[in-house]
């Protein structure tokens, strides 16, 4: 995949990189959120499901219940701080952003840009009843945060597409495309990327018999994307520093990861010291 405005080395990360993300994953808990919370209305018909995959966040978390980050309206209450990047993450991110600072016109590079949010995406099979369904897939959409956006990738193979149409007949909307393979970076930015044309994964070859061994009951884990963007360091707040109605809507999850993570275990001690300092 070669265009202005785009970078892809399908061996960017080394062996030791990947060996090393993949004990750091074999560590953590992967959270299942729910695509609606209280704040988000439904419409006639529709009803409260968790998303198609486990997700973790690293940076900053951005709740599905809270609808992510949307600037410049959606910005208050919608990133809490999460546990800073792993080392060996950290150092291949330190890389990326050398060289998307090299490759891309200062013109789209917001001031202050640094990849410091990483949503981490599991991909495979996820058990319903008593089969297994394909959750690889991506479908069509953008990313909302500013400047160039960076994806790592690890296991399968997958299809990355950018489409003019976020849903319609495969292929006969595709502008460009690569297999994305393990160890793979992708970084794509400008307008004409982030904002004309939709991206999307459509395939992940089934040939490659890679496997996460992480504790996700009913879920087999063949690809892991870290997908790094920016979020400007005032809209990251930590858990007790939100809004008692957003602090309301994810106490449950921040609890859920505060039994595998110290880093969450110490915002609820730190919300609770807030609560009892007011009396």
């Amino acid at each position: 995949m070669e265009a202005p405005g785009i970078v892809h080395e399908p061996r960017f990360a080394s062996e030791a990189d990947r060996d090393a993300l993949r004990a750091w994953l074999e560590s953590i808990h992967p959270l299942w959120e729910d695509r609606h919370g209280p704040s988000r209305g439904l419409r006639q018909g529709q009803e409260r499901r968790r998303l198609l995959r486990p997700v973790y966040w690293l940076g900053g978390w951005q709740f599905a219940c809270r609808n992510y980050f949307h600037p410049p309206r959606y910005v208050d209450d919608r990133v809490m701080r999460a546990e800073p990047f792993p080392p060996p993450l950290a150092r291949l991110v330190s890389t990326i952003e050398q060289r998307a600072r090299r490759t891309f016109a200062p013109e789209d590079i917001p001031e202050g840009w640094k990849l410091n949010t990483c949503l981490v995406n599991f991909y495979g099979l996820a058990q319903k009843n008593d089969r297994w369904v394909d959750r690889a897939r991506v479908g069509g959409h953008r990313d909302f945060e500013a400047g160039p956006v960076a994806s790592l990738s690890l296991g399968a193979k997958a299809l990355f597409q950018f489409a003019t149409r976020a849903k319609g007949p495969e292929d006969e909307d595709v502008v460009l495309q690569a297999w994305l393979r393990d160890r793979s970076l992708l970084v794509f930015g400008t307008p004409r990327w982030k904002r004309e044309v939709f991206h999307r994964v459509p395939r992940v070859a089934r040939e490659d018999q890679h496997h996460f061994d992480l504790p996700v009951e009913g879920f087999r884990i063949r690809r892991v994307n870290f997908t790094l963007r920016f979020v400007p360091d005032p809209h990251i707040v930590p858990f007790a520093e939100m809004s008692e109605r957003a602090r309301d809507e994810v106490r449950g999850y921040v609890r859920t990861l505060a039994e595998h993570s110290p880093f969450f275990a110490a915002e609820l001690a730190r919300e609770r010291a807030n609560e009892d300092a007011a009396g």
